[in-house]
């Protein structure tokens, strides 16, 4: 399955791989165009009004008006499938002959010979209850909550948060990270700065589940690098992941062939586990070994790095899991403390981050009706650094070490750059939305009045427009302002000639 991409950063999982003959299909994301949700958001603004007349400004505006969402969304079948999915892909097995793209649906579907290859390669076996439960699903309608169907599952997705759904269960921590049981702090630093990392494992179903748990003891932060639960030597990124004349990028990358073990050996984190089984008993403590001890898949599990933490190593989270092995605790249990352990550090972690870019936002009475919105203001590294001494994780988190060292570092990730950009989306949304409540408050009727009617039409196409952006952005607005704005809009346009007014009744937006 091709799932086309959404303004909510909605990724589709990635399968393991299957050999052997039979059918099957596989995600892969690609760039789709054509009606719906999105379409409406790449909209073209249309010319504002100029010096030529009311008239002509509102007729030209009038061109502009867009189709409405029950226009953008048909009710033919299987319309709701295109909204999540570009197109499914039939791909052949043979042992002689290996594996082929036989059928692309719906057949007008482009991919290019890169995209056909990477979905022979990542496809899995029958796909049939899949491609019906996804056809069950709502329009992917940024800001709303979505109850999503799947393979027996409920999953609860907020559109409007940029988010990934690389799996439709969640992944046992615990029992993922116990084979490197002692270096799960380090572990967590890795993800959180965007180390380049590679999981070495028996089996895709192994090797999956432990990237997705990297990835996931980030949380509520989101992951913002790549990920390639099973990564194999048909990837189509395979030689830019395997040179040696460049550095490794920022992704995390889980293997089972063997010969990766030599092509990967440049890799500066690597994690290589046995096979994943229930602890009967206490894992012993296991040093960091050096990358030149890694020659083969056959080598002991561990962690290969000469990475140093940041943050001393947290013994109590240790000594709790040990005792809960020993206790014979449910590994449900244990991935429970696990998980609030790591939530627990992040957020410590990130809360003073949150803090300052808080404090970047301007004030309201900054926000006049008259002018555009005022802009927030420049993140600066050495002025956040700075509020750490009072208000930095230390105030959440008992752990001692170099936090100083780990900001700075992570302030140059992958991660830290997709959550600054969705905090900056939501600041200025939330500035935006200010912006119109204060147009709300003042009196429009008069100010129209004690203007000319080309200054008046050209405040009616910029209302009309505000509240095409509300509803387009979801900006955090009330009903009743907007009700209140639409309000104004009509009592302006009743204080105009006639023949303005049928037009800019008319009169959409652009």
């Amino acid at each position: 399955m091709v799932w086309p991409p959404l303004g909510a950063g909605l990724a589709p999982p990635t399968p393991s791989g299957s050999r052997g003959r039979g059918r099957g299909a596989a995600g892969h994301v690609t760039p789709r165009g054509g009606a719906g949700v999105g379409a409406m958001s790449r909209r073209e603004r249309g010319p504002e009004p100029g010096p030529g007349g009311a008239e002509a400004a509102a007729e030209d505006a009038a061109l502009a008006e867009p189709e409405s969402l029950d226009q953008c969304l048909s009710l033919l079948p299987w319309d709701r499938f295109s909204a999540w999915l570009h197109c499914v892909c039939v791909v052949g097995f043979d042992l002689e002959l290996g594996q082929a793209v036989e059928v692309i649906y719906p057949p007008h579907s482009k991919l290019t010979d890169k995209e056909k290859t990477n979905i022979c390669y990542l496809s899995f076996p029958d796909s049939n209850s899949v491609c019906s439960d996804v056809d069950r699903w709502p329009p992917p309608v940024p800001g709303k909550v979505l109850q999503l169907p799947i393979m027996g599952v409920i999953m609860k997705a907020d559109a409007q948060i940029s988010m990934a759904l690389p799996t439709v269960h969640e992944v046992d921590l615990f029992r993922c990270f116990c084979p490197v049981f002692f270096h799960i702090q380090m572990l967590w630093e890795l993800v959180l700065l965007g180390e380049p990392l590679v999981v070495m494992a028996p089996s895709p179903a192994e090797s999956s589940e432990t990237v997705l748990a990297l990835v996931s003891c980030i949380s509520p932060l989101k992951y913002c690098s790549d990920f390639r639960p099973y990564f194999t030597i048909h990837d189509s990124e395979f030689k830019e992941y395997t040179t040696r004349t460049q550095a490794p990028p920022s992704v995390i990358l889980g293997v089972t062939n063997p010969f990766f073990a030599k092509t990967l050996q440049h890799w500066p984190h690597i994690i290589r586990i046995g096979d994943i089984k229930l602890p009967g008993e206490v894992p012993k403590q296991v040093k960091v070994k050096k990358l030149k001890n890694l020659k083969t898949l056959d080598s002991k599990p561990g962690v290969y790095t000469s990475y140093k933490p940041y943050l001393n190593k947290d013994e109590e989270i240790v000594k709790q899991l040990q005792k809960g092995v020993q206790q014979k605790r449910p590994t449900e249990a244990q991935s429970v403390i696990l998980r609030r352990y790591f939530l627990e550090l992040t957020e410590s972690f990130i809360i003073p981050l949150e803090r300052y870019v808080a404090s970047l936002m301007p004030l309201q009475k900054c926000i006049s009706p008259w002018k555009s919105p005022p802009q927030l203001r420049q993140f600066s590294q050495d002025d956040f650094m700075k509020t750490l001494e009072k208000a930095g994780p230390q105030l959440t988190s008992g752990l001692k070490g170099d936090w100083i060292g780990l900001y700075r570092h992570f302030l140059k990730s992958p991660n830290f750059d997709g959550w600054f950009r969705s905090r900056q989306k939501e600041m200025t949304q939330k500035l935006e939305a200010l912006h119109l409540e204060a147009l709300c408050n003042e009196n429009l009727v008069f100010w129209s009045q004690k203007h000319t009617e080309v200054e008046t039409v050209d405040l009616v196409l910029k209302l009309k427009n505000k509240l095409l952006q509300a509803d387009r952005e979801h900006l955090p607005v009330k009903t009743d302002t907007l009700k209140k704005l639409q309000t104004h809009i009509n009592d302006i346009i009743l204080a105009l000639p006639d023949d303005l007014q049928d037009i800019l009744l008319k009169t959409g937006t652009t």
